[in-house]
């Protein structure tokens, strides 16, 4: 009786614990790339979206205006943004701006901007630069 006992509180065998220790890393080492692969795709839904709405505002903002905007600051200072948002794969307020060199209106004195990209050099999953989204 006292034998089964012993037996019982021995506890995990070394093989047992290399088995159990293997699997939790072979799922670890499935799961980490799948989250790394979301992170960037999650960054790049995001610079998506900020590109959608910067360049909607900018189409606003020419219509309005009935002038390009010189700079994304204008943006700020007509009050169609509360600040310029950061590129996601860069981390900074740092787009890259289109200078339209044709003036839409008479008294327009400087061209402005028609399109808004990312200053990332980076590619994304699908292989294309960010910078040509």
């Amino acid at each position: 009786m006292a034998r089964a006992t012993r037996k019982r509180n021995r506890g995990f065998t070394l093989i047992e614990l290399l088995i159990v220790i293997s699997l939790i890393l072979i799922l670890v080492s499935i799961a980490v790339p799948v989250y790394n692969q979301s992170i960037i795709r999650a960054r790049e839904s995001v610079l998506r979206q900020n590109l959608f709405t910067l360049r909607s505002l900018i189409s606003q903002y020419t219509l309005d205006k009935q002038k390009a905007p010189t700079a994304l600051e204008d943006l700020v200072s007509g009050g169609y943004l509360k600040q310029i948002p950061n590129d996601p794969m860069t981390g900074a307020p740092n787009w890259t701006v289109d200078q339209d060199e044709s003036l839409m209106s008479i008294d327009q004195s400087d061209p402005g901007i028609s399109d808004v990209h990312s200053s990332s050099s980076a590619t994304a999953l699908d292989g294309t630069a960010y910078s040509s989204w």
